[in-house]
C-alpha cells in the first residue's frame, strides 16, 4: 500500500477527531439496534419485577416470524451472468465469470453468511457486506460486519450510493501488529477503517489522527449497505421487530393472564366468609378447620361461566393482529383447516409474497453489487478480465409451490408460434441460467436427431 500525505479523507483543520465523531454519531439508530436485538432475544417483559409471584410467559412469536420470512425471502437466490450476445465468446466469457462467483461462493459459504446477514437485517433493520482481497489464501474474502460499528456517509442527492464509510471494531492486538505493524495499548484494541473512494485511514486505540493514511488499494468502498425495508430519503430501514413490539407485549400478556388462571384453578382459592380472625389456618389433604357460627368456607372457581373462554377469544384477536401487522398468515407456519395449492395457496399467502418481493428488491441490489465488487477485486489482484463479462442477474425461485400447468402452456404456445425464444420462456419459467440451459438443450436435440436418424448405406 502506498503512503499519502494529505489530509485524512480531505478533514478540515480544527475539525473533530474521527473517533470522537463516532461515538456520537448516529445515537438514534443504534439505540434502536440494541433495543429490537434485546426484544427480538425475549426481552419483552420491560420494567417487569423478577419477584413478582405472578407468573410471566415470553411467547416469542416475533422471533418465529422473523426466521419464518427470512427462510421464504432466501429461498433460491442464484446469481448468473448474461452474455452481450450469443457468439461463442460472449457465452464462454460469461461462463468463466459465473465460474469465478461460484468459487468466491464456495471459498465464503455464502448461502450461510446470507442467512445470517438476512436475519440480522430483519432485526435491526439494515445489513452490510464487507469485501477484501486475502493476500495469504490468494482469495475474495467476504464478510458481515455487525452494522452497528459501520458508519456511512450518504451521498448528497442519492442515500443508496455512499462517498465514505467509517467501519469500526475490536481486534487482537496480535492481529493488529501482524496485519498493520502497529503495537497497540489495549488488547484487543478499537480499530476504525475510514475508507473513500481515494484513500484509506487506520485509527488505532481512539488515537485523535490516523496511525496510517494509505491510498486505497481497491479504487472503490468494499462495503455493500442495504436496508430491510427501505425508509423514504434515508439509507437505513426499517425493522420487522419494532412494529410488533406492542401487539407481542400484549400477547404475552393476555397468555399469562390464561396460564395464571389455570394454575389457581388447579390449586384453587378458598374463601373464608363470616370470618373476622383466624390463624392456624393450613391447607393440606384432609386438614379439619373449626369455623365459628354461621361462617363458612368455599373454594373460587375462576372457570365457571365460562370466564376463559373470553380470555381465549381475545387471545384469538391479538394473535391475528400480530399476524396481519407482520403480513405472516397463520397459513405460513403449516397451519390451515383445508387443502390449499397453486392459486389458492398464493391468495392465502399473498400478503407475505408482498412482503418478501419487497425484500427482495433490496436483496436483488446487494447481491448484485457485491458480485460486481467481487469480480472487480479478483480481476485486480489475478489480472483477468470477468468484470465486463456480462450483465449480472439475480434470479429467485418462487416463494411458494406453484402450480404451473397454465403458465407452461402458454410458454409453449408462444414458442410454437414464433411469439417468444426458448430462451426467453425458459427465463419465465424461472431457469436459473437460459443460456446454459438452451445450451444443453441443442446439445440434447443434436444428440437425438444423430440417433433417429438412420445411417447411410455406402
Amino acid at each position: 500500500m502506498q503512503q499519502v500525505t494529505t489530509n485524512p479523507n480531505g478533514a478540515a483543520p480544527g475539525s473533530k477527531p474521527l473517533p470522537v465523531i463516532l461515538r456520537d454519531r448516529d445515537k438514534p439508530r443504534l439505540d434502536a439496534y440494541r433495543a429490537a436485538l434485546a426484544f427480538y432475544g425475549g426481552a419483552q417483559w420491560p420494567g417487569a419485577r423478577a419477584t413478582t409471584r405472578l407468573r410471566r410467559l415470553t411467547v416469542n412469536y416475533v422471533r418465529a416470524i422473523v426466521l419464518k420470512t427470512s427462510s421464504y425471502v432466501l429461498k433460491g437466490a442464484a446469481v448468473s451472468i448474461q452474455p452481450h450476445s450469443d457468439s461463442d465468446e460472449h457465452t464462454q466469457a460469461a461462463a468463466a465469470a459465473e465460474a469465478v462467483l461460484q468459487e468466491i461462493s464456495d471459498n465464503n459459504s455464502l448461502p450461510r453468511l446470507d442467512q445470517v446477514t438476512e436475519i440480522d437485517a430483519a432485526v435491526l433493520g439494515d445489513g452490510a457486506y464487507k469485501l477484501a482481497w486475502d493476500p495469504i489464501d490468494q482469495r475474495v474474502a467476504i464478510t458481515a460486519p455487525d452494522v452497528a460499528g459501520v458508519f456511512p456517509w450518504p451521498h448528497p442527492t442519492d442515500p443508496t450510493r455512499f462517498n465514505r464509510v467509517a467501519h469500526r471494531y475490536q481486534l487482537p492486538a496480535a492481529d493488529c501488529l501482524a496485519t498493520w505493524g502497529i503495537a497497540p495499548r489495549r488488547d484487543p484494541t478499537q480499530v476504525i477503517e475510514d475508507w473513500t473512494g481515494r484513500t484509506l485511514d487506520i485509527y488505532i486505540d481512539d488515537f485523535p489522527t490516523p496511525r496510517l493514511s494509505l491510498l486505497n488499494p481497491y479504487g472503490l468502498i468494499p462495503f455493500v449497505i442495504f436496508p430491510n425495508q427501505p425508509v423514504p430519503k434515508q439509507w437505513w430501514g426499517d425493522s420487522d421487530v419494532t412494529p410488533l413490539q406492542d401487539v407481542a407485549k400484549e400477547l404475552n400478556a393476555e397468555y399469562s393472564r390464561i396460564s395464571n388462571i389455570m394454575e389457581l384453578s388447579g390449586n384453587p382459592i378458598t374463601v373464608l366468609e363470616g370470618v373476622e380472625q383466624g390463624s392456624n389456618i393450613e391447607t393440606f389433604p384432609g386438614s379439619v378447620w373449626e369455623l365459628p357460627e354461621k361462617a363458612k368456607a368455599y373454594l373460587l372457581d375462576l372457570l365457571q361461566h365460562g370466564g376463559v373462554r373470553i380470555h381465549l377469544d381475545y387471545l384469538e384477536e391479538v394473535r391475528r393482529a400480530l399476524h396481519d401487522i407482520s403480513e405472516t398468515p397463520r397459513t405460513a407456519f403449516g397451519s390451515t383447516d383445508r387443502d390449499l395449492s397453486g392459486i389458492a395457496l398464493q391468495v392465502e399467502l399473498e400478503p407475505l409474497l408482498q412482503k418478501i418481493s419487497r425484500k427482495r428488491l433490496t436483496r436483488t441490489d446487494a447481491y448484485t453489487t457485491r458480485a460486481a465488487v467481487a469480480l472487480r477485486l479478483h480481476d485486480l489482484y489475478t489480472g483477468t478480465s470477468h468484470t465486463d463479462a456480462g450483465r449480472i442477474v439475480v434470479n429467485w425461485d418462487p416463494a411458494t409451490p406453484q402450480d404451473r400447468t397454465r403458465q407452461v402452456a402458454d410458454e409453449i404456445a408462444q414458442v410454437t408460434a414464433a411469439l417468444s425464444s426458448r430462451r426467453t420462456s425458459m427465463a419465465v419459467l424461472g431457469a436459473a441460467d437460459p443460456d446454459a440451459e438452451l445450451q444443453r438443450w441443442i446439445e440434447e436435440a443434436r444428440q437425438i436427431a444423430e440417433v433417429a436418424t438412420p445411417a447411410t448405406s455406402p
